[in-house]
C-alpha cells in the first residue's frame, strides 16, 4: 500500500471525490486549493483532500474510499498518514460530516471529538437532499483531534 500526492488532474478522481461530498460545485469549492492524495493497494482505493485553514487548523475537507474497499483500513490509514504527515506544520486536524450512524462513529473510532455543528449547512449548501442511512443531514458536525 502507498499514498501518494496528486499534484494535477485531480477531478479524474471524481467517482470517488463523490462518494464523500455529493455535489461537485462543492467539491470545487477546496479541490484545487487542497493537497489531494490517493492510496494504492496496488490500485486506487481511495482519495482525500485537506485544506489549510489557517491558525495551525489542517482540515480534512473529503475523503472516499471504493466501495468495494471499504471496511478495510483504508480511511484510517489515510487518516494516519495525514497526521504523521502534518505532526509538526499544524496542531488540529478538523472534519465536518453530516450527523449520520455512517461517519460519525468512523471519525471518533480516529480519535475526533466534536467541537460545535454548523446548523442547516446541508439544506442550505446542497441543491438536492443529502440521505445517509435513511436520513436527511441537516446539520454539519464538526469534529477536531490534536496532531
Amino acid at each position: 500500500m502507498k499514498i501518494i500526492p496528486i499534484d494535477h488532474d485531480k477531478k479524474r478522481f471524481l467517482d470517488l471525490l463523490l462518494l464523500g461530498d455529493e455535489q461537485e460545485s462543492m467539491i470545487d469549492r477546496y479541490l484545487e486549493r487542497g493537497t489531494m492524495f490517493a492510496v494504492y493497494d496496488p490500485d486506487v482505493r481511495g482519495v482525500c483532500v485537506v485544506t489549510d485553514e489557517g491558525d495551525g487548523v489542517l482540515e480534512l475537507k473529503n475523503i472516499a474510499v471504493s466501495p468495494e474497499f471499504q471496511h478495510h483500513g483504508y480511511g484510517r490509514k489515510m487518516i494516519a498518514f495525514l497526521e504523521g504527515s502534518y505532526r509538526g506544520s499544524y496542531q488540529v486536524l478538523r472534519v465536518g460530516t453530516g450527523d449520520s450512524i455512517l461517519t460519525l462513529p468512523f471519525y471518533e473510532k480516529c480519535g475526533f471529538r466534536e467541537v460545535y455543528r454548523i446548523e442547516g449547512f446541508f439544506t442550505e449548501n446542497y441543491d438536492h437532499p443529502i440521505l445517509e442511512a435513511g436520513k436527511q443531514l441537516v446539520d454539519m458536525v464538526v469534529l477536531e483531534k490534536q496532531i
